[in-house]
């Protein structure tokens, strides 16, 4: 027992922490885009970051629920609704037996978060129940939602306490550490190896001018346009022997315009990298539509470390919480 999909939505797939371990070999990590969401979602339904949860792009799925489910959504704003009444954000609730949970466009942010108590069930493939959509691995057959699909559960039912608990609204994620989608960011990033390569007016454009994400963009990457475009030293060419890349990596090639390379991106490539967006801020640029606009900030390696670090300490905290508060139920 588990979710019908009635309506698959613009591009659904299930997706765990990513697949590690294997970029050596060219297979890429994938994972979610929006790291932050997904662990929260996956929290408030007692679950560890490591459970499947179903990632939701621009426009969501209709799904129908076989039995009463422990759920949360957490990301982007897709005006949930279950049997017409909107349904909460960044907080548990529970779907009863017969309920239709569905998702419309995205009024806020990119992409949405759906987590169920025991997450989903999912093909693994080399360690990760990820699904990596070029090589068909890993998901639901490897591939987005169907009509006619159903999404099976891990645990086969949600714990008793849990679908009668009273005080679900209490159990809200703070505002505080709520991410702050939206469609004109400020990215901060640290210099790239190549940084150098560039002309000083070059880098001085790359902080001071606004880029606009395409409609090119995907999982992969963002590519982004702007009046200017970012030029090497002369002498230095754009293609370069290819070396690792990793989530976050901009690089530039011959257009000049950048790429900043996300969950699906390649193990390696070939273009200059002028710089990295800093892993605290991948989740807000995961959660920038296309034709939104983005502005870079340099910051320094101690600076994002920090702020990964405080980022990791929210999610501490609030898994502290939902699990006191689980084993409490539970008792």
């Amino acid at each position: 027992m588990g979710f019908e999909v009635i309506k698959p939505g613009l591009l659904s797939t299930l997706q765990d922490e990513g697949r590690y371990g294997y970029r050596k070999y060219g297979v890429i990590v994938a994972g979610p885009m929006d790291r932050f969401a997904h662990r929260t979602a996956n929290l408030l339904v007692g679950n560890g970051y490591e459970a499947v949860a179903l990632e939701m792009t621009l426009s969501g799925p209709t799904l129908v629920a076989q039995s009463d489910r422990l759920v949360a959504i957490c990301g982007a704003d897709m005006e949930a609704k279950v049997d017409g009444s909107l349904a909460p954000l960044w907080q548990p609730f529970v779907l009863r037996t017969g309920s239709e949970l569905q998702f419309q466009y995205a009024v806020e942010g990119c992409r949405a978060y759906l987590a169920v108590h025991g997450g989903f069930m999912a093909a693994e493939a080399l360690g990760s129940h990820s699904t990596y959509l070029r090589a068909g691995m890993g998901g639901y057959e490897g591939r987005t939602l169907r009509v006619g699909d159903v999404l099976k559960m891990e645990k086969d039912e949600s714990p008793i306490q849990l679908i009668n608990a009273v005080d679900l609204r209490a159990r809200s994620v703070s505002p505080r550490i709520r991410p702050d989608y939206r469609d004109n960011l400020v990215v901060r990033i640290v210099k790239g190896k190549e940084a150098s390569y560039f002309t000083p007016e070059s880098w001085s454009q790359l902080l001071s001018q606004s880029f606009q994400v395409t409609s090119q963009s995907d999982r992969m990457g963002y590519r982004l346009s702007s009046e200017r475009k970012l030029a090497l030293t002369e002498g230095i060419s754009y293609e370069m022997i290819s070396e690792a890349v990793a989530c976050g990596t901009i690089q530039v090639p011959s257009s000049g315009q950048p790429i900043v390379l996300l969950a699906d991106c390649q193990t390696t490539g070939g273009y200059p990298h002028i710089g990295h967006v800093i892993s605290a801020d991948l989740p807000l640029v995961a959660q920038i539509k296309p034709g939104g606009m983005l502005q870079f900030q340099e910051v320094t390696h101690r600076e994002a470390q920090e702020q990964l670090l405080l980022q990791a300490m929210d999610l501490k905290l609030l898994e502290i919480g939902m699990q006191t508060w689980f084993r409490g139920l539970k008792k």
